[in-house]
């Protein structure tokens, strides 16, 4: 018993490295791209399109990426606060009546061992057209994937592609595009473009360059159009929403 129970400890630290180096390596991969990539010409509060630096994969949006009004959401999607506040954010963007685009970019937290999958899997969605359906599931089936194995984590992220594809997906490109560069640039950009403002958690919300600091217990304000709207808590649930669409009031009146 004792000789089995040794082994078995043996195998979990085995595959704590494991998990440990693939994090690893994949930030070197990012690191290497974000150190190719000339900022200097991108504005980061405006809709980017797509382009060698980007992999070829411009921003992805709910909403309109032409609305009047754009906020932008750095989010890692085994974040567990990045989902609960998900359907907040659709929400108002559905409120909001074509006012709204969310431009969400990729942020990637070092202890999350599926967050760069995860991440991968939705441009791979988006690549056929089918970002939003596609993080929308990744985000209500956290639970399932997030300590999945590869092999297993895999398997579900080609059967939620099947899901929000209704069958209509190529599931084989999926596949193909999981592992490609053009996904691995632009996560690379997300990421670099994070590191350059300064996101320090997620999810992270800025409008016209201003952090929404709706986490904070102590509350926090912002300006919009020379009026202050300001809270004095940390916001949940219809609260997020309601700051969202307050904002959009108020660079819209």
């Amino acid at each position: 018993m004792k000789k089995t129970s040794g082994f078995s400890k043996i195998g979990v630290v085995a595959g704590i490295l494991a998990i440990g180096f693939v994090i690893f390596a994949s930030y070197l991969v990012i690191d290497a791209n974000n150190r190719a990539t000339d900022y200097s010409k991108y504005d980061f509060y405006s809709y980017i399109e797509a382009d060698e630096h980007t992999g070829n994969i411009a921003d992805n949006v709910k909403g309109d990426k032409d609305a009047p009004v754009l906020i932008f959401e750095y989010a890692d999607f085994q974040c567990y606060y990045c989902a609960s506040i998900n359907p907040r954010v659709n929400a108002a963007v559905e409120k909001a009546d074509g006012k709204l685009g969310v431009i969400y970019r990729n942020f990637l937290l070092s202890y999350h061992q599926n967050g760069t999958a995860a991440a991968s899997a939705a441009l791979a969605a988006s690549m056929q057209g089918y970002w939003k359906e596609y993080a929308n599931k990744l985000f209500s089936e956290q639970e399932e994937w997030q300590e999945a194995s590869a092999s297993n984590r895999t398997d579900l992220f080609v059967k939620y592609f099947e899901s929000v594809t209704d069958g209509k997906g190529d599931s084989e490109k999926f596949r193909e595009d999981l592992g490609s560069s053009e996904v691995s640039k632009r996560i690379s950009f997300d990421m670099g473009i994070g590191k350059r403002i300064g996101v320090g958690g997620t999810p992270a919300f800025y409008v016209d360059g201003q952090f929404i600091d709706w986490s904070n217990k102590s509350g926090g304000k912002i300006t919009i159009n020379g009026k202050e709207i300001a809270w004095d808590h940390s916001l949940t649930g219809e609260e997020f929403t309601k700051l969202l669409l307050d904002i959009v009031k108020a660079k819209t009146e």
